[in-house]
């Protein structure tokens, strides 16, 4: 059963991190998108240059947006592939525009193209995508066509032909095979996907119908489960599909609460107060205000000798934390010393979008400082309640400051400043450096290879935003005391899959690895 079960969490962590690919750029394209708003704003500037600049650049990206199934749909299929992920991801490509030939051929040929109302299809269930009339699957169409070509791909892509039929071999026979499974989806999903879309629906209305303890139960999850890899499930059908409310604005539907948001910053006068739909997007407030507060705690628990250590580590978390809303720095500085802290951080964290719920407080909340001020400055104050979401953060300060530093002493928790002069090695600012310069060095990579029991031991390298995530032969060879020694802040094991907390310089690392594996294999 354990075997089982490290499988199906080793395949959930795959399909994880293959959407995070996707996922990374949607900060920039949302910043891109505000700035667009901002810039046509006439309350803002009254320039006409500057408001066709706006428009510009928001007509440039909000398709972006519009296309969210097709960029996943090749992102997944990239991130899930073994070898040759470029072939794989045009594999995708092609078969998304197949499938959308596909349906829309056999929506017409069984007589079930819908009729526009008013002029548009919302309310239809199919839509209008690259110019096809097809159902409408939003995102979802991404993930499943991702996931399948990925998983084609992974099993027939090395296979070649012989003979005359050579050249029909490795990425060509996968698209061969999947030209049957796309005409199969093209046809069921037109039956099954209305039922789908309905059951999509009820539980979007039972999450609205669920009120507080909804949101309590998503705000809690989506935090506990950041040592798992895991929390992308929880957010991401919140923030960016029909799962999360869906909005109908300016001839089109809009599905998520980010593109619902963005919706709101192109036309602000959709309603007086933003949609519902933001109560799924605030978790942020924690990593500006709360985390804030922990780190206080901490400070002011160390030894007072070891006090300027632990400010040197705090400090840049913090700063990475408040900013930019990467908390994993900070975050896993108590993981690993005290499961008890995770508990409460996560029941702390919820309880403050509890508030924010019942408050009808709705900024764009989700990220850190930069994306609030962004999204969140050049709309009515009325519009989202911004001024009250920063004071519920000021509560949450103090609340983690309270509570971090009560628990931290009654416990004797060995938290930054506090520990043994035998455990965890504390860095001084300089050290610190030497250690993040050191990391920028090739001579990294051989190490954190031979730490994880040589390139033989290794099967699959990716990342996410501060992880190295490994698929490994035998986890038993792992020696996670290098691993810290070389800088990794701490290592979570689930079986054969591995994460390596690095921090959100993890992507120079992974390159440095793959080229070291590649260098392996060539001698």
């Amino acid at each position: 059963m354990k075997i089982l079960s490290d499988s199906l969490l080793g395949r959930l962590q795959s399909f994880s991190k293959a959407m995070m690919g996707p996922v990374l750029f949607l900060p920039v394209i949302g910043l891109i998108l505000a700035l667009s708003s901002i810039l046509s704003n006439p309350s803002l500037f009254s320039s006409a240059p500057l408001e066709q600049v706006g428009k510009l650049l928001g007509d440039t990206f909000w398709p972006l947006f519009g296309n969210l199934g097709l960029i996943f749909a090749v992102g997944i299929a990239y991130g899930m592939a073994k070898s040759n992920k470029s072939e794989a991801a045009l594999v995708a490509l092609m078969c998304f525009i197949m499938f959308l030939g596909a349906n829309a051929s056999f929506l017409e040929l069984s007589g079930r193209v819908a009729e526009k109302v008013n002029g548009e299809y919302f309310g239809t269930g199919q839509t209008e995508t690259l110019g096809f009339h097809v159902i409408d699957m939003g995102i979802f169409l991404g993930l499943i066509l991702g996931v399948t070509v990925a998983w084609v791909y992974n099993r027939l892509a090395q296979k070649e032909l012989g003979g005359i039929w050579s050249v029909y071999g490795g990425a060509k026979l996968v698209l061969i095979a999947m030209t049957p499974i796309i005409l199969a989806y093209a046809i069921a999903f037109s039956y099954l996907w209305p039922v789908v879309a309905q059951g999509i629906s009820s539980l979007t209305g039972f999450m609205k119908t669920a009120g507080a303890s909804g949101v309590f139960v998503y705000g809690f999850f989506e935090k506990f489960l950041i040592p798992t890899g895991l929390h992308h499930f929880i957010w991401s059908p919140f923030q960016l599909t029909a799962i999360g409310g869906t909005l109908f604005a300016n001839g089109e539907s809009v599905s998520g609460s980010q593109a619902i948001f963005l919706a709101y910053m192109r036309d602000p006068t959709l309603s007086p107060l933003m949609d519902p739909a933001l109560r799924f997007s605030q978790q942020g407030m924690v990593t500006i205000f709360g985390l804030s507060g922990a780190a206080l705690a901490f400070y002011r628990t160390a030894k007072p000798e070891k006090r300027l250590q632990a400010k040197a580590i705090l400090i840049p978390a913090m700063m990475t934390s408040i900013l930019v809303g990467i908390t994993e720095p900070i975050e896993f500085t108590f993981l690993f010393i005290s499961p008890l802290l995770w508990v409460i951080h996560a029941v702390l964290t919820a309880l403050s979008q509890v508030a924010c719920y019942l408050l009808d407080v709705r900024p764009w909340g989700a990220s850190g400082l930069v994306e609030f001020v962004a999204y969140n400055l050049p709309l009515p104050a009325s519009l989202t309640r911004w001024p009250l979401w920063i004071a519920i953060g000021l509560v949450q300060f103090g609340v983690y400051y309270v509570v971090f530093k009560t628990l931290v002493t009654r416990l004797n928790l060995k938290t930054p400043g506090r520990e043994d002069d035998d455990a965890v090695r504390l860095y001084s600012k300089q050290e610190y450096r030497e250690q993040q310069e050191k990391m920028r060095e090739a001579s990294l990579a051989a190490d954190v290879v031979d730490a994880l029991g040589g390139a033989a031991n290794i099967l699959a390298v990716d990342n996410c935003f501060t992880r190295l995530r490994v698929e490994l032969k035998e986890s038993a060879l792992l020696d996670e005391a290098a691993l810290k020694t070389g800088g990794a802040k701490g290592v979570i094991r689930h079986g054969n899959n591995v994460q390596v907390i690095y921090g959100v310089h993890v992507g120079t690392i992974r390159r440095q690895v793959e080229d070291r594996l590649l260098a392996d294999t060539r001698r």
